[in-house]
């Protein structure tokens, strides 16, 4: 008996909870502080963790296959999902994009979305798994190669 692969990806959520803990304690910093200034600047650091918390949260899971006669490739994002058809994604591929001085794998994937083509751009703290191990699973279900 063999296993289905993964069909679902999100960001994880140990880094989630770090995120929104480090956010909180950023906060009560912002508010034990004397000075204006650090007040100021440690305040919007603890509203970035926590924005980044809170959209994690809300994007999960950020990619998804829903199996079926016709597979559907899901894509959560800040107003919620969106369906595409394996004919709808135009192009999957894997890009290197340099990050900080280093090659970082991204997914790319090309879509027709309301008559318009759209790019949707992946990383790893999206998937929360390699992007190249996330198109592996995702080609089955893909048209366009």
């Amino acid at each position: 008996m063999t296993t289905d692969p993964q069909l679902s990806w999100s960001t994880p959520p140990a880094a989630l909870v770090v995120c929104g803990l480090g956010g909180l304690v950023m906060a009560v910093a912002a508010v034990v502080t004397s000075d204006n200034a650090g007040r100021l600047l440690i305040g919007l650091a603890a509203l970035g963790l926590l924005f980044l918390a809170a959209m994690g949260l809300r994007q999960r899971p950020r990619l998804a296959v829903e199996p079926g006669p016709i597979p559907k490739i899901v894509v959560r994002g800040l107003t919620g999902p969106r369906f595409y058809t394996p004919d709808q994604v135009l192009r999957a591929r894997i890009v290197q994009y340099r990050r900080l001085g280093r090659r970082m794998p991204m997914l790319e994937m090309d879509v027709r979305h309301d008559g318009e083509e759209r790019l949707i751009i992946f990383g790893r703290w999206d998937l929360g798994a390699r992007p190249e191990s996330v198109l592996d699973s995702l080609r089955p279900y893909l048209v366009h190669q």
